[in-house]
């Protein structure tokens, strides 16, 4: 079946005509475009602001015309995330969407569900002749996830709105009321380049494959395996074992995702090879025993590759190595006020060494700043050997369970499904944290269908969910006055 066939075809199509187009975080300039020419042809009004942004405005439809104006929101970005031996090209290519059952799926890639449905609900609304809704401006901002300095950007100026809702939630039966903060602690420094004799040495590579992967927010408490954790584990003990040296390391390219895949390569003397072979055997075979509930497709193996002489001086790769296995990972506290909720996380995320130098990316996150400022902390001491910084804080948004949009929301809700939603505070960024600093007396909520695997190439969207979500979403705007 054709995407554009699906129920509610509104939603569908203009899912399809974005996910045409290549919209990484900080390349959003022909989204952004497409956006302007959307409204424009629908004769909104439709501005766009120097870092982006797009806001279209509509009218309340007849009786509604006086009624408070709502914002609806989303980021027009998407992860960027393919199968290893993928040769998509996201900078060119448009996503490949196909059906399957009751869940739209991406060949090879992340489908960009996230946000993109959301944002194609918000094109809905605006497309449509028949829906009943206040005046409505609809906010879609850039650049959500790698910074959310699409959200940051806006001024009190440019929302007239009284309440938000934000449609870049993923799982149906909850409402979203608020979100933790965040930060990228980013590591660098040298070292010295130490010359073997390549006559003496073979170098193999080490590849891993097959990892669950995903959001380093909402999936971080399922404890999968990260594969920076992986691959230094493996790479201690098979320098503890064989005195192999480290050339070089490339794993991860976002801070927003667990990383899943990433390759190493070793030097190891020539009459040590039997030795190297016998230990990363047991050593792969623990390490895939050890992550069999959460990554059963875990791939470990090694191939010889081409020789070279600059390896890492052994005090380099010891203390890298030390640090890396050493600095939090995973959930770092839960919250003591709310039942499952993580409190505070890290995120190794990214981790290139080689050509005399390496660098290292981390997303600490947390809804209580004194804790995230105390983890950032730590990592800081692991890395003591080299520069850390702090780029990008973003706060988080702290939650108001009594706003009359959460009680019209959760009332919505209840009606159409015969039960009662979820209401909760998220382990992730959302941009409401920023949004409600800018806009303090704005009422909000958040809320969308599921989607599974989020920032993957797993990623899907349920299609059922998708109806469900739209029901609430129109709902909600006839009886909002």
């Amino acid at each position: 079946m054709s995407i554009t066939n699906l129920e509610p075809k509104a939603i569908w199509q203009h899912f399809e005509a974005i996910n045409a187009i290549p919209r990484a975080s900080t390349k959003e300039e022909e989204i952004t475009q497409f956006m302007i020419a959307f409204g424009t042809s629908l004769n909104l009004e439709t501005s766009v602001d120097a870092i982006g942004n797009v806001i279209i405005r509509k009218p309340g439809t007849p009786g509604k015309e006086d009624h408070r104006t709502i914002v609806l929101q989303g980021h027009t970005d998407m992860v960027h995330q393919k199968e290893p031996n993928s040769n998509f090209n996201f900078d060119t290519q448009g996503i490949k969407m196909f059906v399957d059952g009751d869940w739209v799926k991406a060949k090879e890639t992340t489908l960009g569900a996230d946000n993109g449905i959301g944002v194609a609900a918000i094109m809905a609304v605006l497309s449509s002749k028949d829906l009943e809704h206040p005046p409505i401006e609809a906010l879609f901002t850039v650049d959500e996830e790698m910074g959310m300095t699409g959200a940051m950007a806006l001024t009190k100026e440019q929302l007239k709105g009284t309440m938000l809702l934000n449609l870049d939630s993923e799982e149906d039966d909850i409402i979203t009321i608020g979100c933790a903060g965040g930060v990228d602690v980013l590591i660098d420094g040298s070292y010295d380049l130490e010359l073997l004799d390549a006559k003496n040495y073979s170098l193999f590579e080490i590849k891993l494959s097959g990892l669950a992967g995903g959001h380093s927010g909402v999936e971080i408490h399922l404890n999968q395996a990260n594969a920076i954790i992986v691959l230094a584990t493996c790479l201690e003990q098979l320098v503890l074992k064989t005195g192999c040296n480290i050339h070089s390391i490339n794993v991860g390219t976002l801070t927003n995702v667990i990383p899943r895949n990433g390759w190493a390569i070793v030097a190891i003397e020539k009459g040590k090879q039997e030795v190297f072979s016998q230990a990363f055997t047991k050593i792969s075979t623990q390490l895939k025993e050890k992550y069999s509930a959460t990554d059963p497709s875990m791939k470990l193996e090694y191939v010889k590759t081409k020789n070279t002489t600059g390896v890492l001086d052994s005090k380099t790769q010891n203390k890298l190595l030390k640090a890396i296995l050493t600095i939090p990972n995973g959930v770092y506290s839960m919250s003591k006020g709310i039942a499952d909720l993580v409190q505070t996380s890290n995120n190794i995320a990214i981790l290139n060494v080689g050509d005399s130098k390496f660098h290292a990316a981390c997303h600490t996150r947390s809804s209580v700043d004194q804790e995230r400022n105390e983890l950032a902390g730590k990592i800081k001491e692991c890395f003591a050997f080299a520069e850390v910084k702090e780029v990008g804080p973003y706060p988080g948004w702290e939650p108001n369970p009594e706003s009359e949009l959460l009680h019209l929301t959760k009332k919505c809700y209840t009606e159409l499904n015969g039960a009662l939603p979820l209401v909760k505070s998220i382990h992730a960024g959302l941009e409401c944290g920023i949004l409600s600093g800018t806009f303090p007396t704005m009422q909000m909520v958040s809320f969308g269908p599921n989607i599974l695997g989020a920032h993957s190439p797993e990623e899907r969207l349920q299609i059922s969910s998708t109806q469900k979500f739209w029901k609430l979403l129109t709902t909600l705007l006839k009886q909002l006055e």
